[in-house]
């Protein structure tokens, strides 16, 4: 086997994304359905569960910046032991979206917990949209995480809008990049049917949304939560309106067939090395 192949996961890892929409403001309600919505995904074969976007508050920022007490975590949280019990017992991870806070100020965050129920350290969203910066914080650090010889790059929504964000994922050896989102009904389905594609096939990764349904925080969503394989195609799609999880597998003979095909990622990594990224400028008037 060379050095390429080697770099890639030896057995396949079926993942899954959930969509529901929120109760505004009813952490309690929303923790529970995390926990029903993260056993049927453990019924379905998933070893990961990937939640929306500040799913445990809704997305609410007024909400969460009038009593980020009651409506942001941290890692202490006694509020997130029955997410750690349904992690420990099915054995399946889980990322959700949530507020958190502390000394650095309040975050837009993917909690992590693992296959025993622990909760590591959370990523912070670090492209925050325009209306965000008023009461959160970017995170400054990428987020990787190992299971089963996968290497799984975590982004939230506004993330995935920048192509440099999955590429340097990719370029730290992830195999799929995981994104926590609230797409509009507006303007969101087309820009997530743009970007997660592109982010697919430029990185030959595995990419995932997991988005709401209904309403949140203002916001009308659109759903349509989706699997993507590393060529770009859909390997699995949710209805634009329900609740639902969907669940793929994520295929090493895939991942390697395509990187073999599509050198994309290897060449830029080559190139990269190389050139210094810079312009020359010439006038023409």
């Amino acid at each position: 086997m060379n050095n390429k192949q080697a770099s890639l996961p030896q057995a396949p890892l079926r993942i899954a994304a959930a969509q529901a929409q929120p109760v505004s403001g009813d952490v309690t309600a929303n923790i529970a359905r995390t926990v029903e919505l993260t056993r049927l995904a453990a019924d379905r074969g998933a070893k990961l569960v990937v939640f929306p976007e500040k799913f445990l508050s809704g997305y609410e920022p007024e909400l969460i910046a009038g009593d980020p007490a009651k409506y942001a975590f941290d890692q202490h949280d006694a509020r997130l032991e029955s997410i750690r019990n349904v992690c420990r017992q099915r054995e399946i991870a889980v990322i959700v979206g949530a507020a958190t806070g502390g000394a650095s100020g309040l975050h837009i965050s993917s909690l992590v917990f693992n296959r025993s129920g622990e909760l590591i350290e959370p990523y912070h969203k670090q492209h925050l949209y325009r209306s965000e910066t008023e009461i959160y914080r970017p995170g400054t650090q990428g987020c990787m995480l190992e299971i089963d010889g996968w290497r799984l790059a975590l982004g939230v929504c506004y993330d995935s809008g920048f192509p440099e964000h999955a590429r340097r994922a990719a370029m730290n050896g992830a195999h799929a990049y995981l994104v926590s989102a609230l797409f509009s009904l507006k303007t969101g389905y087309h820009q997530s049917r743009i970007w997660f594609p592109a982010r697919a096939f430029d990185n030959t990764l595995y990419v995932l949304l997991s988005n709401h349904v209904g309403t949140t925080g203002g916001w009308e969503t659109c759903g349509a939560s989706a699997i993507w394989g590393p060529y770009g195609d859909v390997v699995e799609e949710a209805s634009r309106e329900r609740e639902e999880v969907i669940t793929a597998l994520l295929d090493p003979a895939v991942l390697a067939d395509v990187r073999e095909r599509e050198p994309v990622l290897a060449d830029f990594k080559a190139h990269a090395e190389e050139t210094s990224g810079g312009y020359v400028v010439h006038r023409l008037d």
